[in-house]
């Protein structure tokens, strides 16, 4: 069946919306526009066999980014059936499925919001291209962040490489253009406007189709869906204004909990803006740092759209690549397990395997202790990272690994290595967090929990802990880890001298 093309200023007829990172059917700028534009819309999501395959082919059979992702359609789908459509999920390669659906369906546009990754840059020139062939019209739109990569740069003209004047700018044009940029995105659906289910629709494939068996569960802390991003919304909002005094306290449940529903645009980052904002403008410490992290998030697609090569492995500042890494897969094989010897890494890395979630404070920890501690390549721990997160984002994630193994924009400095046992009595004082993660030590004592070596065999013995039996001793010496670090950054640290000491970092 051939695309049927409107006449020259004719409204189209039909109009396939493409979901990809914006799940959800409020404040979304293209299915505003389609509507707009269109007399009907048919809104669509691709199971992308490009991204499930390689998956697959790594023997990965359980991955809860699928289970959030598959469980979440299945909500969209009984929301738009409620008002009149549906769902059409398709399974395959976008640029084949989607321009066979647009011919079936005598659609004359497809509505999608940009990716700024650099694979999905190509993919959708690709899907374009194909559309065009056929006589489709192709619009993407920005909506995935507030500020799109293209729309900031410093005053030479140049993308912004550091944070604090990135974040200069983006507070300013918000100023400047809050109203238009923070409007919602009014998307009024009704059986007038929605293509009905048809009977050659055919079913969202089950996760057995698609080559996973479920072997994982969501934690009970995520619920898919709209429905779930909103629950998160509600409870984190009583807690916004104590966020900055809070936020690093992982056994608190401090954070949001939305990262998981920004990566999958399950609810829109402008309607948490619109709440935030005015409490950043009165002056809310809480708000203040609350928005300082979406702006990193936004920071970090901008380094990744203008810096495709990162995304392959490389270091955005070359001379890091200098730096030789020490090959151990005994001691990253410990990292990855949780096995390390000291507790607040070991916790965090369990809890990452148990439930897909980790603590921003930790992964800058765990993060510090891969790269300076055991001396592994920081590829490793991204690579392990994008495997478990729950909330994986690709520029998120590198942007993060780059910080911490000082490669990157804006990194932490060479000389800065965090002490994981500092951190640890800083930031689960009591241990609360450790023992909720490694039951093998609930019963220490919290002037013991954080160097469980350093505790006398009475302690331990009291506390049901053997060392190097259930709980494992440190695998490395920290001070003597720490000096390996400033000689390994000799080769990029220039004729800057390596401070003694450094707060909490290498204490």
């Amino acid at each position: 069946m051939s695309s049927a093309q409107p006449s020259p200023g004719a409204r189209p007829d039909l109009g396939l919306v493409w979901l990809r990172r914006d799940l959800r059917l409020h404040d979304h700028t293209a299915l505003q526009q389609a509507l707009q534009a269109c007399r009907r819309v048919q809104l669509v999501f691709v199971l992308d066999t490009g991204i499930l395959e390689p998956l697959l082919r790594q023997g990965i059979r359980g991955d809860r980014r699928v289970l959030f992702l598959h469980r979440t359609l299945h909500e969209l789908d009984l929301e738009l059936r409620a008002l009149g459509g549906a769902l059409w999920v398709l399974h395959g390669r976008p640029a084949q499925v989607l321009p066979r659906l647009a011919r079936q369906l005598e659609a004359q546009a497809v509505f999608t919001h940009r990716d700024y990754e650099p694979e999905a840059v190509r993919r959708d020139a690709e899907v374009a291209g194909e559309l065009a062939a056929c006589g489709v019209d192709f619009q993407s739109w920005d909506d995935q962040v507030l500020m799109p990569p293209q729309s900031l740069h410093t005053g030479q003209g140049r993308p912004y490489r550091v944070f604090t004047p990135y974040k200069k700018a983006w507070l300013a044009r918000l100023r400047a253009r809050g109203g238009e940029l923070l409007r919602e995105r009014d998307c009024p659906l009704g059986p007038q406007c929605l293509l009905p289910a048809s009977a050659d629709m055919p079913p969202i494939p089950g996760l057995d189709r698609l080559g996973f068996d479920q072997p994982v569960d969501l934690p009970p802390q995520v619920e898919p869906g709209s429905r779930g991003a909103r629950h998160a919304w509600r409870t984190f909002q009583p807690r916004l204004r104590d966020y900055a005094a809070q936020r690093d306290v992982p056994a608190l449940q401090a954070t949001s909990g939305l990262s998981v529903h920004l990566r999958f645009g399950t609810l829109s980052v402008r309607e948490l803006l619109r709440h935030a904002w005015p409490l950043l403008e009165q002056g809310d410490a809480g708000a203040e740092s609350w928005v300082s992290e979406l702006i990193w998030r936004e920071f970090y697609a901008q380094v990744l759209y203008h810096h495709p090569q990162v995304a392959q492995g490389r270091c955005l500042r070359p001379e890091y690549e200098a730096i030789a890494w020490d090959e151990a897969p005994g001691l990253l094989q410990a990292w990855c397990a949780g096995r390390t010897g000291y507790p607040l890494v070991d916790a965090a890395m369990r809890e990452l395997l148990r439930s897909g979630r980790m603590h921003n404070r930790l992964r800058m920890v765990t993060g510090s202790f891969l790269c300076k501690d055991l001396g592994l390549d920081w590829r490793l721990g991204e690579a392990h990272f994008a495997r478990w997160l729950l909330d994986f984002d690709l520029a998120s994630n590198n942007g993060g690994w780059q910080w911490v193994s000082s490669s990157g924009c804006d990194a932490q400095p060479w000389f800065r290595i965090f002490n994981p046992v500092e951190q640890s009595r800083r930031f689960d004082p009591d241990g609360s967090y450790i023992r909720s993660q490694l039951p093998e030590l609930a019963r220490l004592d919290a002037r013991w929990i954080h160097a469980p070596w350093l505790a006398p065999s009475q302690q331990l013995g009291e506390a049901g802990v053997r060392l190097g039996e259930e709980y494992p001793l440190p695998v490395v010496d920290h001070a003597q880890a720490r000096r390996r670090t400033l000689q390994r950054y000799a080769v990029v640290r220039g004729d800057l001298p390596a401070p003694a000491q450094h707060d909490l970092f290498d204490a």
